[in-house]
């Protein structure tokens, strides 16, 4: 070809590269070649996709490369290499063919850019993650060193970019849906709704003269019925209608009956509103089809107190609903609804008190305060629910009260009178609600705020118990009538949208307005990610179709093994042949994991006293001690705290509580033992196993929140970072924030601490920061998306001008009740883990998507709901879904995937134990290993 013999770059050659590879190399802005795997669709830089260098890395200069028609061809087949390691191996062993051709070092630069990169994780000499095998060797790589294998511009790429100059690119538009995956048949708990009314109305009302009172205003507004029609939504101020009335204003006079005052009602026209987006409206009709149908509101959602299943062993009742939500979603206006159950309690708060009294009489009122205060109880005679603020000791029944007529009643009489109650005992104590206080228009005067005061003989107990959740009979027992199959689940569904049908009041309330239910849930399609491929030390495997490798674990040594030389076990005397047995067992079961474990001294406890084994810590703990290792005959709280407490914050230092009967059964001593030593190996700061992410320069973040009620519900802020290019190192914070808060204010504070401890391990600062914010509501998702991603932005001119990585922020919520099912052979059965659905059941004007990444053997698997809420990475939906799904593999406390990603649940594991036990900061010696396992 003309002008390619002594390095010019030739017009026919770029024409080549430009038809053959066009669609290969378009690409958003501001990303690179990331290796194999789900990222092996992305291209080189072009000249203007160059990435901000940060002030603390040295841009490398780039070197020139040979050039060669061969070469070039050879580089657009290794960008079509297959992820297989036998793909790898033949696309080497072309390479080295190539001899010492003209083009062999643009080829071999290539090759370090575009080919797959096989992760073979081998242990080094010193134990540590090795780097694939490359001509000159295996490269060691200490996980405390830098780990610049991928810097931030190579040889080859500077290359590239010099040979691709000039090429006019069109980058590739974003959609919203992911391609990768094999197809699959889902259905979901949606039903469709079609809207026969083209518009609905929107009125304001107002009166003159002005009436406080909203049922006086309902009563006059109603008394037109002839102008308005008896189809109608009025909240007291704004009037919803499914007809248009003759005028724009509306004038109509009523009598006020109290004085005989003529009142003027003026009703204005608003807004013309399109029938799919008044959800809220149509959410408030469906509150009465569930009045309808007799299910009674408990809370938020509704239940059929009349078919009630009774546990009489445990003292608990469980009354069935349903759970119903109307949104606008990408497929249409659509029903959510799903099966509910709620656990009541056939005990009063009177007869906890009683139980109360009679195991402490000294303490009854310090304990009834710790117990009642912060519970949510149900008055059966008006199945109301109200959260207990206070109690008041000198109030009783036999007080009086003003009532709304203004006269002066007792509650015997009050609760005699108005629910026919008799109260037993009349000298209980109440029981105090604080209402929360409402928003009230601007202009408008707050109402007065009043205390509702409960009667404890009236007030059942909701929910459960820590005794009761940590009680396996009782849990067993509930599970039985709760845990629902996605076949039992859909008969139930269906069984709803039939009540609705065949009860004419119901169809009629949804036909006034138009609406139409279909008789069966949707059917959607979604894909479904194949097992990935899990790496230990020197040894590689696929995890089981249930996403689990909980057996070649065992089979397999870590990666990265921690000596535990200098470490001592705490027991009382009664436990001291079970500490035996499980020292024995240690030594047995860590050497095929890789880890040399030395004996431990073991330390007798004299009594069962907090005091003395707090004391015997601060004696045993010192600056060469690694681990302790307490074992508690029976689990308590506050000694678990105390402990937790001093090894975390006062004396820093990994430590491990086991309950005695963990170890006590022989037949499954082997079992725990290994899952114990694996957790201390993370704690000592080891890592375990690690799955292909080819995308580098990444740090991926989790935040989580917990409101400490111990602390007056302060909240903690629990911060976790990965440090490493395999995401098995992570960095963790906490700050502390006002009560009830839920967004962070420290976050700044944290990430500027993440960022440096990343750059001190890998002499590079991040290029693209992905975070998982845990604990938020679809109401919050603005403020997030504004206040928290601002905060983030912040941090990054603290390491310079020129410091400007891309950042994406991902909400996860797993509090959905949306359910996906699989179709197999007309049986419901819950879905495989990696499956995905990212469009009809998604949010209209959302980016989002649902996905199911753990097994579940009982009951119907929840998905978790991902919405991207800022990202300026460009980053293909493929690459954000597949890395989500990836995070989901790397939680070191299960061998297989859980509900979030990995960097979520740790930090909810950190921010549950501050919150619970520590109520300070942690050491941050600590911050660089997972103590909080």
């Amino acid at each position: 070809m003309e002008g390619f013999g002594r390095g010019g770059r030739g017009a026919a050659l770029l024409q080549a590269l430009k038809e053959k590879n066009s669609n290969e190399l378009q690409q958003p802005p501001g990303q690179r070649s990331l290796g194999r795997g789900i990222f092996s669709s992305m291209s080189p830089l072009t000249p203007d996709q160059t990435v901000p260098t940060p002030s603390l890395v040295p841009a490398q200069p780039a070197k020139p490369a040979g050039r060669g028609l061969a070469a070039m061809q050879a580089l657009l087949e290794a960008s079509r290499a297959k992820e297989s390691t036998t793909a790898s191996a033949r696309y080497q062993s072309n390479i080295a063919g190539l001899g010492r051709s003209r083009g062999l070092a643009f080829v071999a630069a290539a090759a370090a850019a575009n080919a797959p990169s096989n992760i073979d994780i081998k242990r080094g000499a010193s134990g540590d993650m090795t780097s694939p095998e490359t001509d000159s060797g295996r490269c060691t790589i200490s996980p405390h060193s830098s780990l610049d294998i991928h810097p931030e511009e190579s040889d080859a790429q500077s290359a590239l970019r010099k040979q691709f100059k000039g090429l006019d690119i069109e980058p590739q538009t974003r959609g919203r849906n992911g391609k990768d995956g094999k197809p699959i048949s889902l259905s979901a708990n949606y039903i469709k709704i079609i809207c026969k009314n083209e518009s609905v109305f929107q009125y304001h009302v107002s009166f003159s003269p002005e009436i406080d009172s909203k049922s006086m205003r309902y009563r006059m507004l109603y008394e037109h019925c002839d102008v308005t029609g008896k189809t109608r939504a009025f909240d007291g101020a704004i009037l919803y209608l499914p007809i248009k009335l003759p005028n724009p204003e509306t004038v109509l006079t009523s009598t006020r009956s109290t004085d005989g005052d003529i009142i003027t009602i003026t009703i204005k026209l608003v807004k013309v509103l399109k029938p799919e987006s008044c959800t809220p409206l149509y959410n408030i009709i469906f509150r009465r089809i569930m009045s309808i149908l007799q299910m009674k509101q408990v809370g938020r959602y509704y239940y059929n107190p009349n078919s009630p299943t009774a546990i009489p062993q445990h003292k608990l009742e469980i009354w069935p609903g349903y759970i119903t939500a109307i949104k606008e979603h990408d497929g249409g206006l659509m029903l959510m609804a799903d099966a509910s159950h709620k656990v009541l309690r056939k005990e009063t708060i009177l007869d906890v008190m009683y139980s109360l009294y009679k195991k402490d009489i000294s303490r009854f009122q310090d304990e009834s305060m710790k117990t009642i205060i912060g519970s949510v109880v149900l008055t059966r005679y008006n199945n109301k629910t109200y959260r207990i603020d206070d109690i008041s000791w000198e109030m009783t029944p036999k007080d009086t009260f003003q009532s709304s007529s203004g006269e002066s009643i007792s509650f015997i009489d009050y609760y005699r009178k108005q629910y026919g109650r008799e109260i037993r005992d009349t000298n209980q104590p109440l029981l105090l609600h604080k209402p929360k206080k409402k928003k009230v228009p601007p202009g408008c005067v707050a109402p007065k705020s009043e205390l509702i005061c409960l009667i404890p003989e009236f007030c059942y107990m909701t929910g459960l118990t820590d005794d009761m959740r940590s009680d396996f009979k009782v849990m067993k027992d509930i599970a039985a009538h709760t845990r629902v199959t996605p076949m039992q689940r859909q008969m139930t569904l269906k069984k709803f949208v039939e009540s609705i049908k065949s009860s004419a009041d119901a169809r009629q309330q949804l036909e006034d307005w138009g609406l139409y239910l279909e008789k069966s849930t949707i059917n959607i399609e979604g894909r479904c990610y194949n097992p990935e491929k899990i790496f230990m030390q020197g040894k590689e495997f696929l995890a089981t179709p249930e996403a689990d490798w909980g057996r070649d674990l065992n089979r397999a040594a870590v990666i990265t093994p921690v000596a535990l030389r200098n470490w001592v076990v705490l027991t009382c005397k009664q436990d001291v042949g079970k500490s035996k047995d499980f020292i024995t067992m240690m030594m047995k079961v860590t050497g095929p994991m890789g880890i040399d474990v030395n004996n431990p001294r073991t330390i007798e406890i004299r009594d069962n006293r907090t005091e003395t084994l707090i004391r015997l810590l601060r004696e045993t703990i010192n600056s060469k001690l690694q681990l302790v290792v307490i074992i508690f005959p029976t689990s308590r709280n506050d000694k678990y705290s105390a402990v937790k407490k001093l090894c975390c914050v006062e004396c820093p230092i990994p430590s491990q509580v086991i309950i005695a009967r963990t170890i006590a059964q022989q037949q499954k001593l082997r079992s725990v033992t290994q899952k114990i030593a694996l957790q201390i190996n993370c704690k000592l700061g080891g890592d375990l196993w690690a799955v292909d992410i080819p995308m580098r320069n990444l740090m991926v973040v989790g935040i989580d929140v917990y409101h400490d009620s111990s602390k007056g519900h302060r909240s903690i802020g629990a911060f976790v970072a990965s440090t490493n290019h395999t995401f098995t190192r992570w960095f963790s914070r906490v700050c502390f924030q006002q009560p009830h808060q839920e967004l962070i204010d420290g976050l700044k504070v944290c990430l500027i601490s993440a960022l440096t401890k990343y750059h001190e391990l890998n002499h590079a600062l991040p290029r693209h920061i992905v975070v998982f914010r845990d604990g938020v509501s679809d109401s919050q998702l603005s403020v997030v998306s504004g206040y928290e991603v601002e905060q983030l932005s912040k941090c990054f001119s603290h390491f310079g001008d020129s410091y400007s990585p891309v950042l994406t922020v991902i909400i996860v919520q797993k509090r959905v009740n949306t359910r996906i099912f699989v179709n197999q052979r007309s049986v419901m059965e819950n879905p495989p883990p990696g499956t995905i659905v990212d469009h009809f059941i998604t949010r209209k004007q959302k980016y989002d998507f649902f996905l199911v990444s753990q097994h579940v053997r009982q009951g119907t698997v929840t998905p978790t709901h991902y919405i991207v809420v800022h990202d300026t990475s460009d980053m293909q939906v493929n690459h954000v879904q597949r890395l989500t799904y990836k995070m989901t593999h790397l939680y070191y406390n299960w061998p297989g995937t859980i509900r979030v990603p990995a960097p979520c649940q740790y930090a909810h594991k950190l921010a549950y134990l501050v919150g619970q036990s520590i109520h300070k900061e942690p050491a941050q010696k600590l911050g660089d290993r997972l103590y909080f396992l």
